[in-house]
């Protein structure tokens, strides 16, 4: 018992320490937002999608928006083999505002399911500061395939 109960620990340790979550005020309207700091791979922000398009407006980037549903499997392995991966990270973490949606469950998702014709998933969106749809790609991707999806876009 002491040797599961050790084991569980250190778990819950070595997951502490890879990711945590940091609270920022936003100075113009003294709201508070959490990003989430992992370890490697892309840094999915929690902003709704009014507060994204807000801040691609004023830093001029692109919206990702990963549309999935907690039941998919190839949105479970975008999440361990592709999401995770440390070049994917560094390309989309510098170019554009990541949200992560579940279109079943979020507050956002069914009425961005419906706004942008998710029927299948995974559904990659990136939409501009506007929400205009600029880019959209279905399916699972590896970290190489999901790296030239992007290279034209900025």
């Amino acid at each position: 018992m002491k040797k599961v109960v050790g084991i569980l620990t250190l778990v819950l340790v070595t997951v502490g320490v890879c990711s945590f979550t940091m609270t920022e005020t936003d100075d113009a309207t003294g709201s508070k937002k959490e990003a989430v700091i992992a370890a490697k791979g892309i840094n999915f922000s929690d902003l709704s999608f009014e507060q994204a398009k807000a801040e691609a407006k004023k830093t001029g980037k692109l919206i990702f928006i990963d549309a999935y549903a907690s039941w998919c499997g190839p949105c479970k392995m975008m999440d361990r083999n592709t999401f995770s991966n440390e070049e994917v990270g560094e390309i989309f973490n510098e170019r554009f505002i990541n949200l992560k949606i579940d279109m079943e469950k979020s507050e956002d998702g069914p009425m961005l399911s419906r706004m942008f014709r998710v029927t299948a998933y995974p559904t990659f969106l990136w939409v501009d500061g506007d929400g205009k749809l600029v880019k959209r790609e279905l399916g699972y991707k590896t970290p190489e395939q999901f790296i030239t999806v992007v290279q034209d876009l900025k």
